[in-house]
């Protein structure tokens, strides 16, 4: 073989190793080594959140007995009141056709009732010498008296449709506490007309009292969640006008029949809270409520970004380590999460490392950039 020959072979050979050092150095930086994390234990608490408000537990409007003008207001809104405090008057506009009315209902007895002693004076004076009967002088008697209360009850009417009292206890026109508690809201002001409530009328609202120092809790939670409510469940509710602050309650009412609101059937609940004398708490506040559906005390858990599932049996599953960057399927039992760590039933125990997905070597990353 000629110099040239071996020359232009060596030169090949050469070449021909540099290539396999260079293809063998590109594979070994393109090895990708996980890292891993070991499962763990820990509390799992399962929340949801029910949005709702702050309501008094007990609220009552406070409605006219009669029909007509208000005359004056004594309280304001915010005012402490016991149970017949005087809140506002009203005068009477009497309907010109009922007063009318009850006048004439009034002179029509009169005249029965004149007529009734007439006749019982006659027949008194009868029955004294014994010319009449005693039965006969009793219906008399009974007619007068009767004739004589129509009277007294006409009268009463008289006076109530004009001026609202017949005189004998409280006036009609004179509006007063019913409970004792806050006075919440006066939607009226003087002079305006209020009408009583009737069977066809619900009446003008003159004042809404509640008791401030029981409050409720009353919200709304999904359906999905309503089944694993319990009555007498400790809640923490927190207030958006009280930053950093939970009232502790206890979950004493669940609605037995749901409202759909936007596509989604709403369950109606309520609870019970316990206040702290350092704040008020003013009705209608907007408030959230905590509430605890599952809990588990020190089990097994994992973080569920380390989760897969099978694109066939949507089963889920994680790779755990067997030797040097080499992984093995483990299809896994799951419990409850709390949107982080979830826990694990079966599949995996403590000791086991499980790929962290997505991570490479940070040495190879740095290669990369470079």
């Amino acid at each position: 073989m000629s110099k040239r020959a071996k020359s232009i072979l060596s030169i090949v050979v050469l070449a021909f190793a540099g290539v396999l050092i260079w293809l063998g150095k590109k594979n070994q930086d393109n090895i990708i080594t996980y890292e891993t994390e070991k499962p763990f234990k820990t509390n799992i608490v399962r929340k949801t959140v029910a949005t709702g408000k702050v309501i008094p537990l007990e609220e009552i409007e406070i409605k006219p007995q009669i029909t007509g003008i208000i005359n004056k207001i004594y309280l304001l809104e915010g005012a402490n009141v016991k149970k017949g405090d005087l809140i506002a008057t009203v005068r009477v506009v009497p309907n010109e056709q009922s007063l009318i009315s009850a006048k004439g209902r009034v002179n029509n007895i009169k005249l029965r009732v004149e007529n009734a002693k007439i006749s019982y004076d006659r027949n008194k004076q009868l029955f004294n010498k014994g010319v009449l009967a005693a039965s006969e002088f009793e219906q008399i008697e009974l007619t007068y008296n009767q004739a004589k209360q129509d009277l007294i009850n006409a009268q009463n009417d008289y006076k109530i449709i004009k001026s609202g009292s017949s005189g004998v206890g409280l006036a009609n026109t004179d509006i007063r506490a019913q409970i004792s508690g806050t006075i919440l809201e006066i939607p009226i002001k003087e002079g305006d007309q209020v009408i009583q409530s009737n069977n066809f009328n619900a009446g003008t609202t003159i004042a809404s009292i509640a008791d401030m120092n029981k409050m409720i809790f009353e919200g709304k939670v999904d359906e999905s969640e309503v089944s694993k409510l319990v009555k007498g469940t400790n809640i923490e509710v927190s207030l958006g006008a009280i930053e950093e602050k939970k009232f502790p309650a206890k979950l004493n009412f669940i609605a037995p029949k749901g409202t759909e609101e936007g596509g989604a059937v709403q369950f109606k609940i309520k609870a019970n809270i316990t206040l702290d004398d350092t704040y008020f708490v003013r009705a209608n506040y907007s408030a959230n409520a905590d509430i605890v559906l599952e809990k588990q005390d020190s089990v097994l858990c994992i973080k569920e970004a380390l989760l897969r599932f099978d694109k066939k049996t949507e089963k889920p599953y994680v790779e755990v380590k067997t030797d040097d960057n080499k992984f093995e399927k483990r299809e896994l039992e799951l419990g409850i999460s709390d949107g982080v760590n979830i826990m694990v039933k079966s599949g995996i125990n403590a000791s086991d490392e499980l790929k962290v997905w997505n991570k490479a070597k940070k040495d190879n990353n740095e290669d990369e950039e470079k």
